[in-house]
């Protein structure tokens, strides 16, 4: 395993259900930036993969995402955690693109940019458009409860997703891949 895919809200920071509109309101979740630290520290390579329609809505720009994303790389920082790279789909729902979540787009892009193999490079996400989409070029899955993720486990899992392993947080995930545990 040489890179590890993941969402960014709800699996990194809080997911907020009126979006993450500006770097305040950007909540680390507990843990999230030492659990990225054991992953960097394992030389294993770390992307985010994040739909971010509220610029596709009109309710930001570009600008505003980068400001956004810079305060999640200087609180990941604090915990000694780094992303090696984030992918985001500005499309808003509705106008489904090949890198909108389900679609496999971003994780395509992101495996192309480090040279890495679907099969061996596993997506942590907590909605079940995440599970899709890695299920679609055969990325293995971790779902994880925080997030939309206890409400995806209790509306089910579509067969074509599984098998999912399914984590209580990121931390959790993340010592279950390095510990070579998947679903």
């Amino acid at each position: 395993m040489k890179l590890v895919l993941i969402d960014r809200d709800g699996v990194l920071n809080v997911d907020r259900a009126d979006y993450v509109k500006n770097p305040g309101e950007l909540v680390l979740l507990p843990g999230a930036g030492a659990a990225l630290a054991r992953l960097n520290a394992a030389g294993i390579l770390v992307a985010v993969c994040t739909n971010q329609s509220p610029i596709g809505r009109g309710m930001f720009d570009e600008a505003m995402l980068d400001r956004i994303h810079a305060k999640l790389r200087d609180e990941l920082a604090r915990e000694g955690g780094r992303l090696d790279a984030i992918f985001h789909c500005p499309d808003a729902p509705g106008r489904p693109s090949r890198c909108r979540k389900p679609a496999p787009g971003m994780l395509t892009d992101a495996l192309q940019r480090f040279g890495a193999s679907a099969r061996e490079t596993p997506f942590v996400g907590d909605n079940v458009t995440d599970m899709q989409a890695a299920a679609a070029i055969g990325c293995p899955r971790h779902l994880v409860r925080t997030g939309h993720g206890k409400r995806t486990l209790a509306d089910g899992l579509p067969p074509e997703t599984l098998p999912i392993a399914v984590h209580e947080t990121f931390a959790d995930a993340v010592e279950a891949l390095l510990a070579g545990r998947s679903a």
